[in-house]
């Protein structure tokens, strides 16, 4: 089945299968396209508090065990390696909406929040920032001797990864940030983030292991990060002649090289162009848009960075409701109307269709942010979104999901009550994931 987005009008390959429980209408997508889309990360300084550091572990895990149990593991790993959804990701959990410490955090979180359970859930969060990144392969090898995973195999695609962001894409952002997330079946994803200090911008990078034939055709799911021109890309497809004549510069010695730079130094213009001027009839046809994310420099979240329809749908599910029909479905006492409205962007993120995730910004409504933006993070509304979401993990691994597939209920009415207020058809983007009935 072929699928068009209302931005790019490119085609999107996917494969359905439809999973119906408890009046919920789910359908899951299994192929993923690569290139995703790109966004404007603001570089921004600054820690993140020890009491919010805590919590976003605790959410992140029973976050990724919901997906996982729902959708399984491949299906988190094509979440992640999406800049939308990653951002909506950490928004919901507290963090600076739009900044590009969101990286860092949600890396850090998953992984501090996963590795008590890394082996039962077979998700492995390896690398980091600074010096951790640099550690990966160390951590993959022990990986390898624990489960069995060809670690060699890991290795090499995780710096092949760091290589070609680092060295074949030469767009100004120097990597400082490298995320590798491993499943039990082998398949991986990465993340990985680039500063450019002169701009104060990141550039964040997200690969998938699932469709990639070749790390240097056009590999990677996603690339975040402001559009500044032309930039050498040796990972595209179209540089195939251009990788082959440098690898023959390097087989066939230097001679011809030096020769080559010795001509230009003594001839008039010596100085070799990296970018020449493009020749219009030389040029390949331009690849379709793809969708943009632009996170903008302003801290506090304004009416034009929400879809308002979305989130007037959300808190009226969440009154609807009601605090005692969800408090009794869900059987944890003192559940109260925030912590219902909280709860449905938080099953938002866990159950959202490919269109949900345009706005990050309106993930922020559910838990606050570190720098009080929108609001301070209500710890008391924090604390009670993760009981009710850990008591509902905690029967589903005893094989009763039936609190999960409440959150997943109270989802589908918000996207009812959307769909019912306006008849406007939300702009969509390429990501395969689950999409209401």
């Amino acid at each position: 089945m072929a699928r068009t987005t209302s931005r790019s009008g490119a085609p999107i390959l996917a494969r359905s299968n439809r999973n119906v429980r408890a009046g919920v209408t789910i359908r899951h997508n299994a192929a993923v396209t690569r290139r995703t889309g790109s966004a404007d990360l603001p570089l921004h300084r600054g820690h993140v508090p020890p009491w919010l550091a805590t919590r976003m572990a605790a959410l992140g895990r029973v976050m990724a065990e919901a997906i996982v149990h729902h959708y399984g593991r491949d299906e988190l790993l094509r979440r992640l390696a999406h800049p939308f959804w990653f951002q909506s990701f950490g928004a919901v959990m507290g963090m600076d909406w739009h900044s590009s410490g969101m990286t860092t955090s949600v890396v850090g979180a998953l992984q501090r929040g996963l590795a008590p359970i890394r082996h039962e859930l077979g998700i492995y969060v390896c690398g980091g920032k600074g010096l951790r990144g640099r550690e990966t392969p160390a951590q993959l090898a022990r990986l390898g001797d624990e489960t069995g995973l060809d670690a060699q195999a890991l290795t090499q695609a995780s710096r092949l990864v760091a290589k070609v962001d680092g060295a074949a894409v030469q767009d100004g952002y120097d990597l400082y940030l490298h995320a590798f997330i491993a499943a039990a079946n082998g398949r991986w994803c990465v993340v990985q983030q680039g500063m450019n200090q002169q701009r104060r911008e990141a550039r964040r990078y997200h690969w998938l292991s699932e469709g990639l034939d070749s790390f240097l055709d056009s590999p990677h799911a996603a690339i975040d990060g402001r559009n500044h021109g032309i930039i050498v890309n040796l990972a595209d497809a179209r540089a195939a002649d251009s990788r082959s004549a440098s690898l023959a510069l390097v087989l066939g010695g230097p001679d011809r090289t030096v020769a080559t730079l010795l001509r230009l130094r003594e001839s008039s213009t010596p100085t070799l162009h990296l970018f020449p001027l493009p020749d219009p009839e030389l040029e390949p046809e331009p690849e379709p848009p793809q969708p943009h994310l632009q996170m903008p420099a302003h801290h506090d979240i304004r009416a034009s960075d929400v879809v308002l329809s979305r989130l007037h749908a959300a808190l009226r599910a969440a009154a609807d409701r009601g605090p005692k029909d969800f408090g009794e479905l869900l059987l944890t006492p003192g559940v109260g109307a925030r912590t219902v409205a909280a709860l449905a962007l938080v099953a938002e993120v866990i159950h959202g269709a490919p269109s949900r995730f345009s706005d990050p910004a309106r993930f922020a409504m559910a838990h606050g942010g570190k720098d009080g933006h929108p609001f301070p993070v209500p710890l008391d509304v924090y604390d009670q979104t993760l009981s009710v979401l850990s008591h509902a993990v905690a029967r589903a691994r005893l094989g009763n999901d039936d609190r999960l597939w409440a959150l997943a209920r109270l989802d589908a009415q918000a996207r009812w009550l959307e769909r019912s207020a306006s008849r406007a058809r939300p702009a969509a983007f390429p990501f395969p994931s689950a999409t209401p009935a």
